[in-house]
């Protein structure tokens, strides 16, 4: 059983970039805090996954039965598909052009599951080999390459606009920053806060774009309870109320759009 009212559901959908997306000023931290009162963002993320796997499981967590289906899905899915392929054909590897054909069955899928459900794409982000600790060899070679994870970023921006989907080229707006490796990435793959603040900053530049019915543009999107209230703070002289429903909490300066 939910809680209510029901608001309009964004969910995250893809491996580790999304599950550890509420760590340490995340992305979805930060699209939690800006849609507060507006959208409930909803985490399904699954470290280590790749597409194929995703693929396996698409009826169980996006059931076309369900009472409410989501107004937007944000997916990511590619540097794990991205990595060297092992001999033994076990590890996340993923071939291209199959990686490619689960992105087209993910979105052929979300697409099917009402009129109102609507889709963004992440392509594959950039990695600093130099960075990259613990198991970041096999065979003598790099386990994950930025050139990888380059092919596999165009490769899912292709099948976006062949499927008039709405992406992020994740690649290319991380390096946009000349200091990326730096301060962009954690551990040399998943996102710090800077490298969170990009994406988000990216993914509310599709939402103000889009020409999408209702809007899903948080500044644009109602607020719940945003009626006036007797038991409003009281303002400074005393006499009335003042409504803080969409009054921002401080940012420390960062401008999201």
């Amino acid at each position: 059983m939910m809680v209510g009212p029901v608001r309009p559901q964004f969910v995250l959908f893809g491996s580790s970039i999304v599950q550890y997306s509420f760590y340490d000023h995340g992305w979805a931290a930060v699209l939690s805090h800006l849609y507060a009162r507006k959208a409930d963002i909803v985490l399904r993320g699954y470290s280590g996954w790749n597409s194929r796997r995703a693929v396996q499981v698409l009826d169980k967590i996006f059931p076309k039965n369900a009472t409410e289906q989501p107004s937007l899905v944000i997916v990511y899915f590619g540097g794990n598909d991205a990595v060297r392929p092992h001999p033994s054909g076990f590890g996340q590897h993923v071939p291209l052009q199959e990686y490619i054909e689960n992105m087209r069955k993910i979105a052929i899928h979300l697409k099917s599951l009402s009129k109102k459900t609507r889709i963004i794409f992440l392509s594959a982000p950039p990695v600093n080999e130099a960075q990259i600790l613990g198991n970041s060899v096999l065979l003598g070679k790099p386990l994950r390459t930025n050139e990888s994870c380059r092919i596999y970023s165009e490769a899912c921006l292709e099948l976006c606009r062949e499927m008039d989907i709405k992406a992020i080229d994740f690649w290319s707006a991380i390096q946009k920053r000349d200091d990326w490796r730096d301060v962009c990435l954690l551990d040399g793959i998943h996102l710090s806060a800077e490298g969170s603040k990009i994406v988000v900053k990216e993914i509310l530049k599709v939402l103000k774009e889009a020409e999408w019915e209702p809007s899903l543009y948080y500044k644009s999107m109602p607020v719940e309870f945003e009626e006036d209230s007797p038991y409003d703070p009281l303002g400074p002289d005393g006499n009335a109320t003042k409504n803080i429903s969409r009054l921002p909490f401080p940012e420390s300066g960062v401008q999201w759009d």
